[in-house]
């Protein structure tokens, strides 16, 4: 009977050591960095990098889920019935995880059109790579692993583009961060 007494003041004495809410950092929508699930590599960062870095981390997940699955029924039964249950809910999952820092992205990137082109050919091709993740019939294990390894190269390629137009913009402007251009002051009618 003494244990769940014990458990009990063990919680309690978490709980008031524990930093109230209000004062955690919130990254991507996640309370702080130990809770950043969605891009926990880019904390407190630019949303392009946030966004950058879900891209990477989002798509690896998803490649683990669709590895156990491999590991526990073998690459020609990880499609069959609900074997592929995991990997279908992460890439749902994920997809829906993304999207803010995909806007936030947008929002960064909107100092330049070609940055904005590549941010959306970006996530297509994400989203495209997300569902590319299952295994075809007849591919083998070496071909499937080449097969789901090399969008990691053009993500790479393409955030790297991206990043280069974002720099340009920002530098033709004259300024790190884009502003609104400043108004003319009203004309004032000269008396006669």
């Amino acid at each position: 009977m003494r244990f769940p007494v014990l458990a009990v003041l063990a919680a309690s004495a978490a709980l008031a050591f524990a930093p109230p809410a209000s004062s955690q950092r919130m990254i991507g929508g996640n309370p702080g960095p130990a809770h950043n699930y969605v891009c926990p590599n880019a904390d407190g960062g630019p949303q392009l990098d946030c966004y950058f870095d879900a891209v990477r981390h989002l798509y690896t997940m998803c490649r683990h889920v669709k590895s156990i699955e491999i590991i526990e029924w073998g690459h020609e039964k990880s499609q069959e019935g609900v074997n592929s249950a995991k990997s279908e809910y992460c890439v749902d999952k994920q997809r829906a995880n993304i999207t803010r820092p995909y806007q936030g992205a947008l929002k960064e990137a909107s100092v330049s059109k070609l940055a904005v082109d590549g941010l959306r050919n970006l996530n297509a091709f994400w989203v495209a790579a997300m569902a590319d993740l299952r295994w075809q019939p007849g591919e083998s294990a070496d071909d499937y692993l080449t097969r789901t390894v090399t969008p990691y190269i053009d993500f790479e390629e393409r955030i790297d583009g991206i990043k280069g137009n974002v720099e340009v913009a920002r530098a033709g402007r004259g300024t790190a961060v884009a502003k609104a251009p400043a108004k003319a002051a009203p004309k004032v009618a000269e008396k006669k």
